[in-house]
């Protein structure tokens, strides 16, 4: 998508803080971050948001959740918590239209989120 900020970083035409990336994903740290580790896990083929997934997607979504894994055990985290959030529509947040995951810890989270 040619107006896509998140497409704009995955081609190298915007900076951003790259934490890893690999064939499938692309993971930065979050501009404006809610909890002492916030990165953003975005894979590299556009999709507005979880509406728009399919069966087709399903490997790459579990590739989301396995990288996550990855670097809470890398970061140390895991075993205090951590939090993979998705919003989808401007209703419940997303405020960019390019499927993203927020991957979140380092501090004590509550429920409901809010």
């Amino acid at each position: 998508m040619e107006n896509c900020l998140f497409c704009k970083i995955i081609a190298g035409e915007i900076p951003a803080k790259k934490v890893y990336e690999d064939e499938q994903l692309i993971v930065i740290e979050d501009i404006a971050p809610v909890a002492p580790i916030h990165v953003l896990i975005i894979p590299k083929k556009h999709t507005v948001n979880t509406l728009d997934l399919t069966a087709e997607d399903n490997a790459l979504v579990g590739h989301v959740f396995q990288v996550a894994a990855k670097l809470a055990r890398e970061w140390d985290v895991a075993d205090n918590g951590f939090r993979v959030v998705n919003n989808n529509n401007a209703g419940a947040g997303q405020s960019v239209f390019h499927l993203h995951f927020h991957l979140l810890a380092g501090r004590q989270f509550h429920w409901p989120p809010g």
